[in-house]
């Protein structure tokens, strides 16, 4: 099938999977002409992708974990140590959010909001606290 039909069937727009392609971590095969030619396990495994970077994986995790869904004789502890550290990279990313979020409500209920031109926000922004 071609990338349209692909894209049809995977949930990836075509873009994604010419990307995919160009990088090596979906590799279609080549008809006389030169098109892509997908069959159904490279939707599948397009398909894996899409969810794999809907939960956040990057593009090397994904690599990792396509090649750890490929390979019949793994180890689960292998796919659950790498799914451990995308959970913590998460809570990470998210401790980091907790605290730019509390500093900008603080921000926000510092700032008058009048038509005086001292402003606690633009404040902190330059560095003039």
């Amino acid at each position: 099938m071609n990338v349209r039909e692909a894209a049809e069937r995977s949930g990836l727009p075509s873009k994604t999977i010419r990307y995919y392609d160009d990088i090596g971590l979906v590799v279609p095969d080549r008809r006389n002409d030169g098109y892509r030619d997908y069959d159904n396990q490279s939707v599948q495994k397009l398909a894996f992708l899409k969810r794999a970077r809907q939960l956040g994986f990057s593009i090397d995790d994904c690599r990792q974990l396509l090649s750890l869904y490929e390979d019949k004789d793994r180890a689960s502890a292998d796919v659950k140590a790498l799914a451990e550290t995308h959970l913590a990279e998460i809570d990470k990313r998210l401790a980091e959010l907790e605290h730019l979020r509390g500093t900008l409500k603080h921000l926000i209920h510092a700032c008058r909001g009048d038509d005086r031109p001292d402003c606690p926000i633009l404040a902190d922004l330059s560095g003039d606290e």
